[in-house]
C-alpha cells in the first residue's frame, strides 16, 4: 500500500475527535508525570470536555444534519443508466451473513434505483482494505444475492478513496449523467469532488444518520461519538479540498 495513503490515514486519525481527545489525554498524563500540574489539568480538562462534546447528541446530531441536509433524498423518477455506488466498509467473516459482512446502506439503495431504471448498470468500486477480497466485489456479491444480473455491474476494486473511484468513473463515463449513491453525510464532499474532475452525477443520498431531536437533555453515547466522528472526517475532507484548489 502507498505510503502517502497510510500516512493520510494516519494523520487523518489525530485531527478527528477520537485522535483529539487521546491526544489531549496523553499529553495531560505526559505533564502530570513532569510534575507540570497546571498544564496537566489543562490537558486533561480539555480531554474530558471534548469527550463530553462530541458524545453529546444534539452536538453530535447538529454536524450530521448540516451534511446531510445538502442533498434530498433520490427521487426514483429519472431514467439513468448508470449508477455508481461508493465503496464502504465490509468484513469476511463467514459466520455472518452477507449482509451483515457489508457495513453499509450503500448497496440497498443503488439496488432498489437499478430496479427502476430498465437496462442500468450498477458501478462498485472501493479496495479491499485488510481483507483479502474488494469491497466492489463485496458489494457486487450483495446485488447479486438481491437479484441484480451479474451483466448489469461493473466492478472496479482498485479504487483506495473517493477521488481515485471519481477518476475511474471518469474514465468509463466521461460527462454523462449517473447517479452516485454514498451517505448522506459523505454526499457534500463527494459532489464536489465529482464535479471538480469534471462529471455530471446526481446525487442519491443514503444512510442517514440525523435526528429530530426533542429536547437538550441527552446522556453522552457512543453512538453519538461515532456520528460526530463522521462528521469531522466530511468537514476535514471539505477544508483540505479547499486548501488544495
Amino acid at each position: 500500500m502507498e505510503l502517502g495513503f497510510i500516512l493520510k490515514k494516519f494523520i487523518t486519525f489525530f485531527v478527528e475527535p477520537l485522535g483529539i481527545i487521546l491526544a489531549l489525554f496523553v499529553f495531560g498524563i505526559y505533564f502530570l508525570y513532569r510534575n507540570k500540574n497546571s498544564l496537566a489539568k489543562l490537558f486533561l480538562t480539555l480531554s474530558l470536555g471534548f469527550l463530553l462534546l462530541f458524545s453529546y447528541g444534539p452536538f453530535s446530531n447538529f454536524l450530521v444534519k448540516n451534511l446531510e441536509n445538502q442533498y434530498p433524498k433520490y427521487d426514483y423518477k429519472q431514467d439513468i443508466k448508470y449508477i455508481h455506488v461508493l465503496g464502504s466498509g465490509h468484513n469476511t467473516d463467514e459466520s455472518q451473513p452477507l449482509s451483515s459482512q457489508v457495513f453499509s446502506k450503500r448497496v440497498l439503495e443503488g439496488v432498489i434505483i437499478h430496479k427502476k431504471i430498465y437496462g442500468s448498470k450498477i458501478i462498485f468500486t472501493g479496495y479491499e482494505g485488510k481483507t483479502n477480497i474488494t469491497n466492489a466485489q463485496m458489494n457486487a456479491n450483495l446485488a447479486i444475492a438481491l437479484g441484480v444480473k451479474e451483466e448489469n455491474i461493473i466492478i472496479n476494486g482498485k479504487s483506495k478513496d473517493t477521488k481515485e473511484e471519481a477518476i475511474f468513473t471518469k474514465s468509463l463515463l466521461g460527462d454523462e449523467p449517473f447517479v452516485l449513491v454514498t451517505s448522506a453525510t459523505h454526499m457534500p464532499r463527494s459532489m464536489k469532488l465529482f464535479k471538480s474532475l469534471g462529471l455530471n452525477p446526481i446525487p442519491a443520498p443514503t444512510d442517514f444518520h440525523k435526528r429530530e431531536l426533542s429536547s437538550y437533555f441527552y446522556a453522552p453515547g457512543i453512538g453519538s461519538l461515532e456520528n460526530s466522528r463522521m462528521a469531522m472526517h466530511e468537514y476535514i475532507g471539505i477544508l483540505w479540498a479547499k486548501i488544495k484548489e
